[in-house]
Order: C-alpha cells, then structure tokens, then sequence
C-alpha cells in the first residue's frame, strides 16, 4: 500500500501563490524480510537557476500516498540580483550619534564654566 508514493516539489510565494516545479511517482520494491518494518528514505532535489528575484518564497516538498499526504516545514529562499550590495548603517549611526552626544556634553560643560566665572 505504501509502496507507490508522489513527490512534488513547489514554492510559496509573498502573494501565496502557489507553483509547482517538479514531480515524480516512486514504486520502492521492498526487499524479502524487511516487510512491516519502518523505513526513512532521502530524496534530493536542486533547482540550478532562479529566473530572477521573484523567485523568492518558500518552498516545500509534498509527499502523497493513497490515503496520506504529507508535506514538509519549508525553507525560505530569498533571491538577490547579481551585484546586490547589503547596505547596514548601524555602525556609521552609533558613531554619529557618539560623537554627537561628546560635541553637546562638551559645549554644556564649557557654557556651565564660562557661566561660573
């Protein structure tokens, strides 16, 4: 009964829509002794190219046998253009904003001595 399963391979995109990439029917004979017996089985699939940027989403591998189908947790795939640069300013405004709390400590205690006098 659990010896012809499909494989289908798809992703989910921002929108949630779904879109198949591939597919296959498996028949795993199994072996003389081995009946009644749990068996975990790996299958890959590579998808070479991305067309573009679009092709962000998650994507999830579903398998379905007569009564039961089964589907994976997903993995996310974000998809950059070619040349993309990850821009981070957090260093650049912590330093700013350091430098700008030194100048304003500085300037109030020079205005508080100049006062004084």
């Amino acid at each position: 009964k659990y010896t012809k399963f499909s494989i289908s391979y798809y992703w989910i995109n921002s929108l949630d829509q779904k879109t198949f990439i591939y597919s296959r029917v498996e028949n795993v004979a199994i072996p003389s002794g081995e009946e009644n017996k749990t068996a975990a089985l790996s299958y890959d699939h590579r998808i070479m190219l991305f067309e573009n940027t679009s092709s962000t989403g998650t994507y999830y591998c579903e398998v379905k046998w007569n009564d039961i189908q089964k589907m994976g947790k997903g993995v996310f795939v974000l998809i950059r253009d070619t040349g993309y640069i990850n821009t981070s300013y957090s260093w650049e405004i912590l330093i700013t904003l350091t430098v700008l709390l030194a100048v304003l400590s500085i300037t109030a205690t020079a205005l508080l001595l100049w006062k004084r006098k």
